[in-house]
């Protein structure tokens, strides 16, 4: 009997989750049955259960998977030279979010289906964790790039790194509740907000 190579086995379980992330994304979480996957993927139960026991267990997958890319941007940001503003930075991350990991998700649909993700880490422990690790990621990668932006001179506001870690993140979570909600906002739309926002000058008390 042939063996299956890994590289059949990894894109098999490409395929299950770019097909279950465009189901979620369509349809919400709690709408979505695991028969709409094997439908959307083309597969037996068999083959989509070797790799995912649920629902759940493919779900906690796709968000891993997108803050396993989200790490992979900031690293290569930090090596850049000069590295890339938060403006910059932070347009380039959303657009890996929401456009670019889910070939064929709609942009609105799949922002809806992140809050959804949100909701569910209230319930479910083990996404909360997967989330909680993530936004710990997030947070530490943001504030080394801060401490890089000190060194190269593009920053020189004396605010604690991790403070400037969380406001950032904020501002891509409020991003993806604005899109998830009204869907009439772009990433350019934020990227200029925030290169406006850098752009102010603290004058000193007369």
């Amino acid at each position: 009997m042939a063996r299956v190579s890994q590289e059949h086995l990894d894109a098999r379980r490409r395929q299950i989750l770019d097909g279950a992330a465009r189901c979620f994304a369509r349809n919400g979480f709690h709408a979505t049955s695991m028969q709409d996957v094997l439908t959307e993927v083309g597969l037996s139960a068999g083959a989509v259960y070797r790799y995912f026991s649920g629902k759940e267990e493919l779900i906690a997958a796709i968000a891993a998977e997108a803050f396993t890319a989200i790490r992979g941007a900031f690293t290569d940001a930090s090596k850049a030279t000069p590295p890339p503003t938060p403006d910059v930075l932070l347009g380039a991350v959303l657009r890996l979010v929401l456009e670019e990991r889910i070939p064929g998700a709609d942009r609105q649909a799949f922002a809806r289906l992140i809050l959804q993700v949100w909701s569910e880490t209230l319930r479910d422990e083990a996404l909360y964790e997967t989330l909680a690790s993530g936004f710990h990621g997030m947070r530490v990668l943001w504030a080394e790039l801060v401490e890089v932006y000190r060194e190269t001179g593009l920053m020189t506001a004396d605010v604690d790194a991790d403070r400037m870690a969380r406001t950032l993140i904020a501002t891509a979570q409020g991003f993806i509740a604005q899109q998830a909600l009204f869907g009439d906002v772009d990433v350019e739309t934020i990227q200029d907000g925030l290169r406006g926002l850098m752009s102010m000058e603290t004058q000193s008390p007369s």
